[in-house]
């Protein structure tokens, strides 16, 4: 429990850095949180945002929740291992560009809808 309270205070910390480097816009953070433009700025720039508020942030910035049961991923899991021993792999380089390339359209994305 000692872990959970720290994390929640270090971000509780940063919470403006992580908004500032978030590839969303904070227009759209503040219009999907329902948070008041002035509310907003304030509790950032004081880092003093309730838990609740946190949450509604966090569930903007990372909309994409699994819906798997335990079953389905421990079942993806052991599919992923038969992969590595099959050799079913990419290289590092060949993930990271992919991932930067999903990451910058789901931004364009996000930043499409706000307009």
């Amino acid at each position: 429990m000692i872990a959970e309270i720290e994390k929640y205070i270090e971000i509780q910390n940063s919470i403006d850095l992580i908004l500032k480097e978030s590839p969303f816009k904070i227009s759209y953070i503040i219009e999907k949180t329902g948070i008041k433009k002035p509310t907003f700025f304030k509790k950032m720039k004081d880092k003093r945002f309730t838990s609740e508020e946190l949450l509604a942030i966090a569930r903007v910035m990372e909309p994409v929740y699994r819906t798997e049961t335990k079953e389905e991923i421990l079942e993806s899991l052991k599919k992923a291992e038969e992969d590595i021993k099959n050799g079913n792999t990419i290289p590092f380089s060949e993930w990271k560009m992919s991932r930067d390339e999903r990451l910058k359209k789901y931004a364009n994305e996000a930043n499409r809808n706000i307009n």
